[in-house]
């Protein structure tokens, strides 16, 4: 798959058959979008494009706090792993949203990507003020040579999938399954081991403190979560992630840690990925250190019931 990220990367082939979106989370409804976009690319000859954004345009026109449900890095892996030829990353400024619907589709989609057809979402808009919707994409094919395809709106429990209350199921309520129902895979978080206290040793159940490689990843509510852990070769293990203050030990700073099971080794400085597989339970403050090992030890076992029954 090319990956062209950044207006410097970016080149031009009129034969595209192209979506636009911000696809953060590359969930169950955008990879209909992905498989229709791919068949269509085929009968055309020409390459499956997905033009996306980065920063999300709500943050950079509203000033919105939008935690990414997908870095950069982890949609363009998703995308190719549905088999998207091409992923076009736009940057997206201030400048670039007073580009008005009929401009935004001439000099960027046209000119500057190219395309033959393009397919879009049911609620697709774009171009300032988010102006321009799936009947002027029509209208504007025709003056410019493309046509447009829509694709209606996907659910999943009778619920219109989308990246806004997937985000909902995770932030406000912990949601993990119903989350992951939507996504199509396990939520997951990326990070880098760093040195921790060292007090989950101390109660006998050591963790690894990540420290997360996008500042904008959206973390979960917080609370203790059974997860999948991926080692740096491959490998995988239970995990147990706690998202949280630490109040037993009267700590303000919000920790991602997870304690590996049956896992003996140092993994200072390495990356993981933790999927996510269940919420356990919330985050609460103990009367000792003693009683809060005894509380993990019973989300232990609990934790290797759920990575067990999904293994």
């Amino acid at each position: 798959m090319k990956r062209e990220i950044g207006w410097d990367n970016i080149t031009h082939d009129d034969r595209s058959v192209v979506t636009v979106g911000t696809f953060d989370g590359v969930h169950r409804g955008h990879q209909a979008i992905i498989e229709y976009l791919n068949r269509r690319a085929e009968e055309q000859s020409g390459p499956s494009t997905l033009v996306s954004f980065d920063p999300h345009p709500r943050a950079v026109v509203h000033g919105d706090d939008v935690p990414l449900l997908t870095t950069v890095a982890e949609r363009a892996n998703l995308l190719e792993e549905l088999g998207l030829d091409r992923f076009v990353v736009v940057p997206f400024s201030m400048d670039f949203a007073q580009l008005g619907p009929e401009e935004y589709v001439r000099d960027v989609l046209v000119k500057r990507i190219g395309v033959q057809e393009i397919t879009v979402g049911y609620d697709h808009r774009f171009g300032k003020d988010r102006a321009g919707d799936v009947d002027l994409l029509h209208e504007l094919g025709g003056q410019y040579g493309f046509e447009t395809d829509v694709i209606p709106p996907q659910e999943v429990d009778h619920d219109v999938v989308s990246s806004s209350s997937i985000r909902s199921l995770l932030v406000e309520e912990g949601a993990i399954e119903p989350a992951n129902e939507r996504l199509g895979r396990p939520y997951q978080l990326d990070g880098i081991v760093a040195r921790g206290e060292g007090r989950g040793r101390k109660l006998g159940y050591p963790t690894a403190n990540l420290a997360l490689e996008e500042a904008r990843k959206l973390v979960p509510k917080r609370g203790v979560y059974a997860t999948r852990v991926v080692l740096p070769d491959g490998r995988r293990r239970g995990g147990m992630m706690n998202i949280g203050w630490r109040p037993t030990f009267d700590e303000m700073d919000v920790t991602v840690e997870v304690h590996l099971l049956d896992f003996e080794g140092d993994l200072y400085g390495e990356r993981l990925s933790v999927q996510f597989l269940q919420r356990l339970r919330d985050e609460q403050k103990f009367q000792s250190a003693e009683a809060l090992a005894a509380q993990l030890s019973e989300d232990e076992g609990r934790c290797r019931t759920v990575v067990e029954a999904m293994a």
